[in-house]
Order: C-alpha cells, then sequence, then structure tokens
C-alpha cells in the first residue's frame, strides 16, 4: 500500500499576467507607429526619440517580470509607473502646441494602461486605484486644462483598473473556497475507504468480543465490556474525523492548491477478473449461491470492491438476522451492468432503523455497502419489509467499473 500526494494547483490569475505581457508588447508598438505616423507634429522629436528606445528596451527586458505576482515586484511597479507619468510629462516637451490642443496622444499613449494593470493584478483593486492617481494627474498636467477628452481617459483607466483588481480580489477568495471544498471531498472520501476498512475488521472483532463476553462472564464479561467502550469510540473516531485546513499556495499568482493524499493498493493484475470466483466461497450451508453459466468479468478493483460489499451484507445478516436464517446470493450479468442480490428470510429491517444507526456512528450499511458502489460508479438499494425478510441489490456498470477505484 502506497501514498501518493497529488497537488492541484488551480489560477485563473495566471493568464491576466499572459495578456498583460502582450498587451505591454503591443501598446509599446502601437506608441511608436503613432509617433511615426505624426513626427511632423513634434518640435522636439530627439526627445521623444529618447524616450521611446527606453520605452523599447524596457518593455522588452521586463518581460518576465509580468509573468507572475512574485517576479513582479514593488520596486518594478513603481519604476514602471515612473516611466510611464516621465513619458506623458515629457510629451510637451517634444510635442508642438497644436497636438497638445488638438488632444494628440501622450508619448506613451495607451501604454500606461499597462503599468496600471499590473497594480491591479497584483495587489487588487486599492492598489488600482493608488496607481490610477498620479496617473491622472500626469495627463491633467500634459493638457494644461481638464478638457473633456483628458478627463474621460483618465476616467476609463481609473475605472478599468479598478473594476480587473476587484474582479482578481474576488477569482482569489473563490479559488480558496474551491480548493478546500475539493480538499473536503478528497479527505471525506479517504475517510470513508479507512471506515470500511475498519468496519469489516476491528469493528466487527469487537463486536464479536462483547457478545462472547457477556455470554462467557466472569473475566470475559470485563473483557466484552471494554471492548464494547473500545468499539463505541472507534466508531466515534471513524464518523467524525476532522479535516485538515487547505492549503494556499505562497504565491498568489499560483492560486490556490489542494493536496490530496491517496491510497494506492498495488494490485498483482488489474486485467479483468470471474466476478464468480470471489462469490463462490461465500457459499455455505446456510447461504446459496446462483451464478450465470458463463464468466462474469469485471476488473479486479471493482470485483473485489463488489464482493467485499456482498460480505458485508453477509454479516449483517448473520448479527440481524440471527444464526439461523438463510441468505441467497445472486448474480446477474446484463449488458451494461452487473447486478449481485444478496436475499434472506430474517425478520426484516423496522422503518427508520438504518438511519438510526447511521447516526449512532454504526456505518455497516453507508459505507461498507452503499459507499463501495457509489465509488464504483454503481448504486445500493435496500428493500426491508418487517417479518418478510431484506433484500439488497447491488448494481455496477460495467463501463465505470475501473473508474471509480483508485
Amino acid at each position: 500500500m502506497a501514498k501518493q500526494v497529488r497537488v492541484v494547483r488551480m489560477s485563473v490569475e495566471q493568464p491576466l499576467w499572459r495578456a498583460l505581457s502582450g498587451y505591454r508588447v503591443l501598446t509599446m508598438l502601437y506608441a511608436i507607429g503613432l509617433f511615426a505616423s505624426a513626427y511632423d507634429e513634434f518640435d522636439r522629436p530627439v526627445i521623444a526619440i529618447a524616450f521611446y528606445v527606453v520605452l523599447f528596451v524596457w518593455t522588452l527586458a521586463t518581460l518576465p517580470r509580468v509573468q507572475s505576482a512574485v517576479a513582479c515586484t514593488k520596486r518594478f511597479l513603481a519604476v514602471d509607473l515612473a516611466i510611464a507619468l516621465t513619458g506623458i510629462v515629457l510629451t510637451p516637451l517634444a510635442a508642438d502646441d497644436h497636438h497638445i490642443s488638438s488632444g494628440g496622444p501622450t508619448l506613451p499613449s495607451i501604454w500606461t494602461a499597462g503599468s496600471v494593470l499590473a497594480y491591479a493584478i497584483k495587489g487588487g483593486w486599492r492598489w488600482a486605484a493608488f496607481a490610477s492617481t498620479p496617473v491622472a494627474a500626469a495627463n491633467l498636467i500634459e493638457r494644461g486644462s481638464p478638457a473633456r477628452d483628458t478627463v474621460h481617459n483618465v476616467v476609463l483607466v481609473w475605472v478599468a483598473s479598478i473594476a480587473i483588481g476587484y474582479v482578481v480580489e474576488v477569482a482569489r477568495a473563490s479559488e480558496r473556497t474551491l480548493a478546500r471544498a475539493l480538499e473536503i471531498e478528497a479527505t471525506t472520501r479517504e475517510r470513508e475507504r479507512l471506515a470500511r476498512d475498519i468496519h469489516d475488521g476491528v469493528l466487527q472483532v469487537l463486536a464479536m468480543v462483547q457478545r462472547r463476553g457477556a455470554v462467557l462472564g466472569g473475566e470475559a464479561g470485563e473483557l466484552g465490556r471494554m471492548a464494547g467502550e473500545q468499539e463505541i469510540a472507534l466508531r466515534t473516531l471513524v464518523s467524525g474525523a476532522l479535516v485538515p485546513v487547505s492549503r494556499v499556495s505562497l504565491d498568489a499568482a499560483e492560486g490556490a492548491v489542494v493536496r490530496a493524499v491517496e491510497v494506492e493498493v498495488e494490485e498483482p493484475d488489474d486485467g479483468p477478473v470471474d466476478l464468480r470466483g470471489l462469490l463462490a466461497p461465500y457459499a455455505a450451508a446456510k447461504v446459496s449461491f446462483a451464478e450465470p453459466g458463463a464468466p462474469v468479468p469485471l476488473p479486479a478493483p471493482a470485483a473485489k470492491e463488489l464482493a467485499a460489499a456482498v460480505g458485508a451484507a453477509l454479516d449483517n445478516v448473520r448479527r440481524h438476522a440471527g444464526e439461523d436464517a438463510r441468505a441467497w446470493i445472486l448474480v446477474e450479468d446484463e449488458p451494461r451492468e452487473v447486478v449481485v442480490t444478496v436475499r434472506d428470510d430474517g425478520p426484516g429491517i423496522p422503518e427508520g432503523r438504518l438511519a438510526q444507526a447511521e447516526g449512532e456512528g454504526r456505518l455497516g450499511v453507508a459505507l461498507s455497502i452503499r459507499g463501495r458502489l457509489r465509488d464504483l460508479g454503481g448504486s445500493a438499494e435496500l428493500v426491508s419489509i418487517p417479518g418478510q425478510g431484506t433484500e439488497v441489490e447491488l448494481k455496477v456498470p460495467k463501463a465505470r467499473g475501473k473508474a471509480g477505484t483508485r
């Protein structure tokens, strides 16, 4: 039996960083193209050319910095925003008055939005609002007056960056919630698997010791009493095990992390086996076994789980129907599923008894039978009429017989 830790990373944030990288490159080329197309509007083109050289080198050299939240440090963000603000302020020095008064683009143009969006993705809407404020001030300084188009552009960058920052924060919270839910599910399934094994082994032995000790009396009776106490304690532990706290990645860009510990049972052969060979040993003087004339192939793990569920049903017959009760096992090989029916002629189960037993921590039917069939993608139906016995019908689909195993 080997344990395997499966780490699942979930991040809706990482695609935003990749998109930001492409956005910075494209807007840098766009800003240079705008300058080339309006070259005649610049009185001092040398200033603009010097800025675009810096912008070109900086954008390409810092592409690795906008790949994740860890790489995108506060120092990088500050320098990046400073370059954008410098380009805006230098625009009146490089361009003529007509370019400024007509609302021509600043030197960095829409590249500036990339700097603000980096703040939004890194730190959320508060960081976005912080970065948008100096950009708004620089645009007003560049224009000289709060013109309509300038105010429109400032408000657009402000609202868009804050909205994206808020969406990033919501996405991070959702990832943590999803990671918690997935880990609870994985832990619950593992706990149920352990509970089935414990029920089929330890709890059955403790219950037998308790019954035999009560019959023998004396020191054996005391031993039986202690076994009964341990049975109750173990049932409580199995049914109420705690779920560990979900892990969260130290790198926010990598999203939430789910670590599910899976127990793998090494099987000598995972090929199909004949279910009849696993159920035949259950036949006895008071247990009749009816099987098809042809083999009933199932994947080895699924066949063993189904056989264990049949064994659990027969244990319930011996424990609750009495030693004199008879049982019948019927195997049916349908085209799409295998159906195994376990029927007895005992007194039946009173209405509401199963729900009461599950509430008391007696999980034989809930885990050893229904839990096993649910993991196999099948179902377990129990029909009991007081005074007329009990019938348990177990169904396992052939197509999913192996998918539900670990």
